[in-house]
């Protein structure tokens, strides 16, 4: 399979999943356009629009594609509904569309009804876990949100995080600020900066580095607790996630 960033707006990522027979699966287009260029200049064939969440900078495009592709089904969860989705998935589902397996996930907290879809090795999470960073809870809890990364961490290594958002640089400043010490972080910190001089992307990751430069995985740490001045031994890890998440609010 061929996986395929297009961005759009300001900093979003649409994916596009491709098999080799030149059909494809269209993840949270925020346009239309660039996904119908992309489209016809590779010859592809979509089967189907996935949704992870209702945001409009997720579902922006569904119109245009259905305009141009009619009877396309297009996969989310009940809080996509009103954005266009017509089959309703949700945690613990699994969706065959061809020669694609997906598995759903369900991921609430920066939206209550957020969803992943999980084709090994590709997991498209939506705004849930970034590189270097997470998704600002906006409709659930800090524990949800928790809870939700923690289904995400137990996925294997190899795992390619497929996040909607070029947020990387900014989340490894946050982690920088919060643990200047750290060598992964300063040096990845480094390889990032490089990349996005030359415009390029930072994503897909892999889960395997996210679990060494993502301070939202290691809430574990006691190196980490320490910095964020949780002295207390074994602290609920959610209660460490919480202050990590409000800091990253207000830096």
């Amino acid at each position: 399979m061929e996986l395929i960033r297009v961005p759009a707006l300001n900093d979003n990522y649409i994916w596009i999943l491709t098999d080799a027979n030149q059909q494809c699966i269209i993840v949270d287009p925020s346009e239309s356009e660039p996904v119908l260029e992309i489209l016809s200049a590779k010859k592809l064939t979509p089967i189907a629009i996935l949704l992870t969440h209702h945001h409009n900078d997720h579902t922006g495009g569904v119109k245009g594609i259905l305009k141009v592709f009619r009877d396309l089904p297009v996969f989310g969860p009940q809080e996509t509904q009103v954005k266009g989705a017509t089959e309703l998935v949700s945690d613990g589902d699994s969706v065959k569309i061809d020669n694609f397996d997906f598995k759903i996930i369900g991921l609430p907290g920066h939206t209550l009804g957020h969803i992943a879809f999980y084709h090994a090795p590709y997991l498209f999470c939506g705004d849930t876990l970034f590189s270097g960073g997470c998704g600002r809870i906006f409709e659930g809890t800090p524990e949800q949100m928790y809870q939700s990364i923690q289904k995400i961490a137990a996925l294997p290594d190899e795992t390619l995080i497929c996040c909607a958002h070029e947020y990387t640089q900014s989340n490894l400043k946050f982690a920088h600020h919060i643990w200047p010490e750290n060598q992964q972080i300063s040096q990845y910190q480094e390889e990032v900066a490089a990349k996005r001089s030359k415009q390029q992307a930072t994503v897909p990751t892999t889960l395997k580095t996210e679990r060494k430069i993502n301070i939202f995985l290691q809430c574990d740490n006691a190196e980490l607790q320490n910095k964020l001045n949780i002295n207390q031994a074994n602290p609920p890890l959610r209660a460490v996630f919480t202050v990590l998440r409000q800091l990253k609010d207000h830096y």
